[in-house]
């Protein structure tokens, strides 16, 4: 598989491999805590616990699933070539968890005023894709 540059020389975009079991299970209704048991490396589970958590209004536990899913993601975008910057599309279905969890850990980094990790991780996910920061606000 050839390694693409885009003209400005930057680096590819990351496209993670496809873990739809986790997925699945979290469409079909399975809890997230469930999921997560089973599929620890699964950012989207982290993700969607650390949503569960902020819109329960439990924050300090929403900012660690993010951060649980955060680093799963940098460790599978690791795997799969990035060398800690370039795109990491929104478009890519098994990228979303990764980026759900990166906004995730911006937000309730923001509520609990760690701002200097609010803005890096904000910056971090527009530099990642633009889309995923536009969809998640």
């Amino acid at each position: 598989m050839a390694i693409h540059q885009d003209l400005l020389g930057g680096p590819p975009p990351t496209h993670l491999p496809d873990d739809p079991e986790p997925r699945d299970l979290l469409a079909s209704g399975t809890p997230a805590a469930d999921v997560a048991a089973q599929y620890p490396k699964s950012s989207l589970a982290w993700a969607r616990l650390a949503d569960e958590a902020f819109e329960a209004g439990r924050v300090v536990e929403s900012y660690a699933y993010a951060r649980t899913g955060y680093h799963r993601g940098l460790d599978a975008l690791r795997r799969s070539g990035w060398k800690g910057h370039g795109p990491v599309p929104w478009e890519h279905e098994p990228n979303r968890g990764f980026l759900r969890a990166l906004h995730g850990l911006a937000r309730a980094a923001g509520v609990i005023g760690e701002q200097e990790e609010y803005e890096r991780c904000s910056t971090f996910l527009r530099d990642s894709s633009a889309t995923a920061a536009d969809t998640l606000g």
